[in-house]
């Protein structure tokens, strides 16, 4: 008998122990998804006057926006937009013969992104300018 009260304590005190979180705890487990990041810092940090646009596109990609303008200069646009949806549930609970406990516990979060690129190249096909906006929301 005293075997079987030590079981059923042991189990409790795992149970409890391991079992209940806080929304605190889920939104600290949230994590965002890893898409290819594309940033403002990588844009800065990267992008030069006077490269090439297959340099450009190597380290950013093909742009989602090209256009010519009348003196045959190009201009390359990137514009990406993010949505992250996530969510983090727990749940816990004990049940003994005649009765028990749950615990539910969950946080969700939302989150959008957007950067804009402007790269402006000459008449050499060189960077002549690049500009960004990024907003998060």
């Amino acid at each position: 008998m005293i075997r079987l009260l030590f079981a059923a304590a042991a189990i409790l005190i795992i149970s409890l122990s391991s079992g209940c979180r806080t929304v605190q705890d889920n939104q600290r487990d949230l994590s965002s998804t890893r898409e290819r990041e594309l940033t403002a810092g990588i844009v800065k940090k990267e992008i030069k006057k006077g490269m090439s646009g297959a340099q450009v596109a190597e380290l950013l990609g093909s742009p989602n926006i090209t256009t010519l303008d009348e003196n045959s200069r190009e201009t390359w646009v990137y514009d990406k937009i993010a949505t992250e949806a996530s969510y983090s549930e727990s749940q816990s609970g004990m049940f003994l013969i005649l009765g028990g406990f749950s615990n539910n516990s969950g946080a969700a979060s939302t989150t959008q992104r957007t950067l804009t690129v402007v790269i402006k190249f000459n008449a050499e096909s060189k960077v002549e300018s690049f500009t960004y906006h990024q907003s998060k929301f």
